[in-house]
């Protein structure tokens, strides 16, 4: 069910619930909250955090990967040109894909060291621990 919600000047609806699961600006820029962002992955291990995000059919190039404060944001666009040429015309054929997401970082991750990789269709970003948050190894303390 969709919600209505009063802009502040009270005169135009908003629509607020189709944005609740769904990038803004890919709602935007299709018309329509039906296209979904690309699955991601996130784990923890003893050294860091793994992101994998799951976008086939990209290259390196596509991606590029915005670290603002403590927020890493991914964001890829790939763009398609097919044309065909026949007796007296052209007929060109555009496609656009695009995804943005973002992930707010803990402040445990040593940010001048994360490190992303593409291939067959994942992005991985490493996101390593700063030493004073990893584990630290059991020790034995004598008594004086």
């Amino acid at each position: 069910m969709t919600t209505l919600v009063k802009t502040h000047n009270g005169s135009f609806p908003v629509l607020f619930n189709a944005f609740r699961n769904h990038d803004a600006n890919e709602y935007l820029a299709t018309g329509s909250a039906s296209h979904s962002l690309p699955a991601a992955n996130v784990f923890e291990n003893e050294d860091g955090f793994g992101l994998e995000i799951a976008a086939p059919g990209l290259t390196k190039s596509d991606f590029v990967l915005n670290l603002n404060q403590n927020v890493l944001t991914v964001s890829a666009q790939k763009e398609h040109n097919e044309a065909e040429n026949a007796s007296k015309f052209t007929r060109r054929e555009f496609t656009y894909g695009s995804f943005k997401r973002s992930f707010t970082l803990p402040a445990s991750v040593n940010t001048d060291a994360i490190e992303a990789t593409y291939t067959d269709g994942i992005l991985k970003v490493a996101l390593p621990k700063r030493e004073e948050a990893k584990p630290k190894p059991v020790r034995e303390i004598s008594v004086l």
